[in-house]
């Protein structure tokens, strides 16, 4: 498989740019990016923005709004979420929301999900926010519903958290099967054998490739006792490189790289767009074919350009 690369944007902090000008920011990166070669483009499924992107009162727009729009000023990447909340939504409206984005998209709808961690927001907005146990099972509950509307013409499911009775999805999701699940988190009890069962992409942290060998071969034991070839699951990861190609942008990447605890700061490369190539080849090697860079560091279309370029070095 075609290495990939995908470009996220958890800010909508532009100092200069006035919120009514805010999304045409956006539209420029997301565009920028499709230009480059990237496959995927995505935000977040925030309602704050969080700790270790900026201040918690920074603009955040709801993700999914935000994506339908993007869907229509772009024309080839894959859109969706990195990742939504799965305590946030109806886990059958949330297969709606995908299918939904598939369709305005013609067929380049993402579904990134998780179990959700933000507890700042959930107070804030009302949302329950149960012990990390039962966010992993209704993560799974919700995965058995969401699949089931992308792949049946009526869902039934009855479980502790959600029910749904003859649930219809018309019209279908564009893509045969629907859109592709993305499950975020590498904890080895309940995220990786949930993966294994329901996600078409897994994304980790960049943790280094040792411990990501490690998780990987987790992910192969619990595809084995299910019966699935781990082939099907595409495994991506956040960067493990900050490519400094002298355009601009270099106090971004030295700020992005002091806001990073010491844990990861110690896996992160920085250096040519050529540098990075050679430095991602052992992760190639390894069974990784995404790699996602964000928009905290790489604000111009001069510097996703460099990224488009690092991308072609390693043959995406």
């Amino acid at each position: 498989m075609k290495p990939w690369f995908g470009f996220h944007m958890p800010s909508y902090t532009f100092p200069d740019t006035p919120p009514e000008k805010l999304f045409e920011r956006i539209v420029e990166q997301a565009k920028t990016a499709e230009e480059a070669g990237f496959r995927q483009v995505t935000v977040m499924d925030h309602f704050y923005q969080i700790p270790g992107v900026g201040d918690v009162a920074q603009p955040m727009l709801e993700g999914w709004s935000a994506l339908n729009a993007l869907a229509r000023e772009t024309s080839r990447v894959r859109v969706g979420t990195q990742v939504t909340g799965v305590t946030y939504r109806n886990p059958a409206l949330l297969a709606k929301l995908g299918t939904t984005l598939d369709v305005i998209s013609g067929g380049r709808a993402m579904m990134g999900i998780g179990a959700a961690w933000n507890e700042q927001e959930h107070v804030g907005y009302g949302f329950d926010f149960p012990s990390v146990g039962e966010r992993m099972d209704r993560l799974e509950e919700a995965l058995a519903i969401i699949k089931g509307m992308f792949t049946q013409e009526k869902t039934t499911f009855s479980g502790r958290f959600y029910q749904v009775t003859d649930a219809l999805n018309y019209p279908p999701p564009i893509q045969a099967g629907g859109p592709p699940i993305m499950i975020g988190g590498s904890g080895e009890k309940r995220t990786i054998r949930i993966a294994a069962r329901y996600a078409d992409i897994t994304h980790w942290f960049a943790q280094g490739l040792e411990l990501l060998r490690h998780k990987t071969d987790v992910l192969f034991g619990y595809c084995d006792e299910i019966g699935r070839d781990p082939a099907s699951i595409e495994r991506a990861v956040n960067a493990p490189v900050v490519v400094d190609a002298g355009t601009g942008d270099v106090a971004s990447v030295r700020a992005h790289f002091e806001r990073m605890s010491e844990e990861r700061r110690r896996h992160l490369f920085i250096g040519t767009p050529e540098q990075c190539a050679q430095e991602l080849r052992p992760y190639l090697d390894a069974g990784f074919v995404g790699f996602t860079f964000g928009n905290t560091v790489y604000k111009t279309p001069e510097s996703i350009r460099a990224l488009g370029e690092t991308l072609r070095l390693i043959g995406g």
